[in-house]
């Protein structure tokens, strides 16, 4: 027991407390937008005055911030072995998709396993896609050209099993992730774009030319066009930013959630500019920048090659999906399906930004000599 305390002191003690109070607010406010946005939606879904979905998103919450304290513990070198092998399970269980996966609207993404009910192993497995692939970047003793050859073998199957699924979003996600750390690792400039222009063809010709994306197309084309009547969920999503205002219409009084199906996830940002107002959009954006400053900041201090790709692969996700998530609310993006990390309903989400976090605080800790 006394060694417990021991450790729980020296973690305490070494953590970046700063980073970790602002993940705990991102959390907790996702659980305060949960509680006031799908209480109606609970109303509506299961006739009666009920806070089903609310509890559900705590419990996610509760066991994502106990994770996230797990994996803040381990020791770099456990952390490491622990996230290859937990790699390869979920990698697994992205294979069995397409097997005894459950299909919604038309796409095949999530699993329903006893213990598991309805969840997505393309979110457990990015925190691990990228400690995986920056291994592969900081070899020692190996060719450079080979490094982003074992990383392309890492990538290409996941990226095939996304596109089959179809979900093009993670796709983009997961190939944006590889690019910026093949970035930071070093690559020649010109092999870069190289590599950046063939992911962009293989994106485009997916979209253009395979029946199985013609859901993107039509998004794409209303994206563009937007007297299509093809975009009614962007469009009452920026409504209801624009009805909002600067200050909101108040807890409750939005109208978003019972006009758009998973408000509560794909718009939540919409959800709160209408009841809660712009101004408090603004406050959680700058919560974003400055936890994600404070993570770069520690970088600048850092000689591991290792540790300095997996912060920024671990940033450049939860900016990419709060940059997608934000401009598809306010139509700058066409619609993705991209969640908001920390504060968007959704178990999968919970835990993969939980386990994102943990890795974050591991590796920002201050180091004992």
């Amino acid at each position: 027991m006394k060694n417990y305390f021991d450790n729980y002191y020296d973690w305490w003690k070494n953590i970046d407390k700063y980073i970790f109070f602002l993940i705990l607010i991102l959390f907790f406010l996702g659980l305060f937008f949960s509680l006031v946005s799908t209480s109606l939606i609970a109303s509506d879904k299961l006739d009666t005055n009920s806070y089903y979905f609310f509890i559900k998103h705590f419990i996610f919450i509760i066991l994502g911030i106990t994770l996230l304290i797990i994996f803040s513990f381990l020791k770099e070198e456990l952390l490491f072995k622990v996230s290859i092998i937990l790699f390869s399970v979920s990698f697994i269980a992205l294979v069995l998709v397409p097997f005894i996966g459950i299909e919604v609207k038309g796409s095949k993404r999530w699993l329903d396993i006893f213990f598991l009910p309805r969840f997505q192993p393309i979110e457990i497995l990015k925190p691990f896609f990228i400690i995986t692939v920056s291994l592969l970047l900081s070899l020692k003793n190996k060719k450079l050209y080979l490094k982003y050859f074992l990383s392309i073998i890492v990538l290409s199957p996941i990226l095939l099993l996304l596109i089959y699924q179809p979900d093009l979003g993670q796709t983009l996600l997961i190939a944006m992730i590889w690019l910026a750390l093949i970035f930071v690792s070093g690559i020649n400039i010109f092999l870069f774009f190289l590599f950046f222009l063939l992911i962009g063809l293989i994106a485009s010709y997916l979209v253009i030319f395979i029946p199985k994306f013609e859901y993107i197309k039509i998004r794409l084309l209303s994206f563009l066009d937007s007297s299509s009547g093809n975009n009614y969920q962007a469009e009452k999503a920026s409504d209801a930013i624009i009805n909002g205002g600067f200050f909101g219409k108040g807890i409750g009084e939005g109208t978003l959630n019972s006009r758009v199906p998973e408000a509560h996830t794909d718009y939540i940002v919409s959800v709160i500019s209408e009841e809660f107002g712009a101004i408090i959009v603004i406050g959680i954006l700058l919560i974003y920048l400055l936890f994600s400053y404070k993570v770069i900041q520690k970088i600048n201090f850092l000689e591991n090659d290792t540790i300095k790709l997996i912060l920024i692969g671990s940033v450049s996700i939860i900016l990419l999906q709060t940059f997608v998530h934000i401009g598809v609310n306010i139509r700058l993006l066409p619609t993705t399906g991209m969640t908001l990390p920390f504060l968007s309903y959704g178990g999968s989400s919970i835990i993969s930004t939980a386990l994102i976090s943990g890795i974050i605080l591991n590796l920002t800790k201050r180091k004992i000599n």
